[in-house]
């Protein structure tokens, strides 16, 4: 301890006499005067002075290791949005990015048939649904061979034909039929010579709507021939254009 002391007084201490509170100047005094014993002892403590002596250390140069890092404080607030900067320059042209996975095959959907009819046909007292019983295609089984009806699985627009043999002398009359609602007509008028008659057309179909052939009741005497060796009579159909693809 000692030792630190000294080495401070050493580097940055600076020595200052301050006299003594209590003591005050002796008064001027001849040399030939007698001095009393009061006045002698007052010298003597004079003489016995020692200087105060007081320190002062230059704290500027006693720097202590650094300390830790203190906690980081709470951010401010965020401030004005700056205006936008200028347009930098084109960057270079990257790589090739490698190929993608393969996608998903597209569905296509589709619906076609196409039957026919051996057997001639006369008008009834009731109106009647024209039944086939050859068939040519059927895809899904989409036309009803027991009813003689297109049955629409697929929604979307259709073309739809008809193909009939008209009988001698009689008058020929069906319509292309769209559930109850009659979409086209087939016609041929009394004639010596039988002819074939043909119809065609397009329509768009909803789900489980029906697409079937109706021949007149018997206020029109009205038949359709064929046999058992030629197709005369023939119903065709297909999907031209889905409704959601």
């Amino acid at each position: 301890m000692l030792d630190v002391l000294i080495l401070l007084l050493s580097l940055s201490s600076t020595v200052v006499l301050v006299p003594p509170p209590s003591i005050t100047p002796a008064p001027c005094r001849q040399c030939c005067d007698h001095l009393g014993a009061e006045e002698s002892s007052r010298d003597q403590a004079e003489l016995s002075y020692v200087p105060e002596v007081r320190t002062y250390i230059n704290m500027t140069i006693l720097k202590g290791d650094k300390g830790d890092r203190g906690d980081r404080g709470t951010p401010g607030k965020a401030g004005i949005e700056g205006p936008p900067g200028s347009q930098g320059p084109m960057g270079s042209k990257g790589s090739k990015g490698q190929a993608g996975l393969p996608g998903d095959p597209c569905k296509v959907q589709h619906s076609a048939f196409s039957v026919a009819r051996r057997k001639s046909l006369h008008s009834s007292e009731a109106y009647q649904a024209l039944i086939f019983d050859t068939v040519f295609v059927n895809l899904g089984d989409h036309f009803n061979m027991f009813e003689g009806r297109f049955f629409c699985r697929i929604p979307g627009v259709y073309f739809f034909n008809v193909n009939i043999h008209t009988w001698n002398f009689k008058e020929t009359y069906l319509h292309i039929m769209q559930n109850d609602s009659e979409r086209a007509i087939v016609y041929a008028q009394p004639s010596d010579r039988s002819i074939m008659q043909s119809q065609s057309l397009m329509l768009e179909l909803h789900l489980d709507d029906q697409v079937w052939i109706r021949l007149y009741k018997r206020e029109r005497e009205n038949a359709i021939y064929s046999d058992d060796v030629d197709v005369y009579i023939t119903f065709n159909g297909y999907l031209i254009k889905p409704s959601e693809e």
